[in-house]
């Protein structure tokens, strides 16, 4: 569905390129229709918006991120058990491991705090998802020395698996949240 900003008429994206393609070829309507979403002239909405937050979490175009978050964690965690199996694989947890550290508790923590797409660009996300990440990592273990557990490899992984998990499902209830106040 798209609406034009003029026109508060709800108009199918199909009609709205029949009606633009009655000016000009295939090409210059297609590159009309890009130009007019992203300048906001029209906004395009999903026919079929998701009932609940379960339907949002099974839809890959909206919680892709999320399921891509959680593989990542869980590959981490795999990589953990299978270098101390297989030393010769210690390559693949350093590199698992520095995007579970460096990466993803910032992300997570930035997809939470600005849950909609057009509060940040791209590269701001980035910077604040690094930025975010070597800050919290240390608080995390900090809190840790103060457990019976301390600062090792098994606590540590774990104390952050359980904090991206947990942020990243608060953040895409978010997401959630602002996909519902389009309506």
């Amino acid at each position: 569905m798209s609406r034009d900003r003029k026109d508060t008429r709800l108009k199918t994206l199909e009609e709205y390129v029949k009606e633009l393609s009655k000016t000009g070829k295939q090409l210059d309507v297609l590159k009309r229709v890009y130009s007019d979403s992203i300048s906001k002239k029209i906004v395009l909405l999903d026919p079929s918006l998701p009932r609940d937050f379960i339907d949002y979490l099974g839809r890959g175009a909206y919680s892709l991120w999320l399921w891509t978050v959680a593989t990542l964690v869980v590959t981490t965690i795999a990589a953990i058990v299978i270098t101390s199996l297989i030393p010769g694989a210690i390559y693949i947890r350093y590199v698992l491991g520095s995007i579970a550290v460096l990466f993803l508790p910032g992300y997570v923590t930035v997809e939470a705090l600005y849950p909609r797409e057009e509060d940040l660009t791209p590269l701001e996300r980035l910077a604040l998802s690094i930025g975010l990440s070597l800050a919290i990592v240390p608080l995390i273990g900090l809190a840790l020395n103060y457990t019976p557990w301390g600062i090792r490899l098994t606590p540590v992984t774990t104390v952050l698996a359980i904090y991206t998990i947990a942020v990243a499902i608060i953040a895409s209830y978010r997401k959630y949240l602002e996909l519902q106040k389009t309506l």
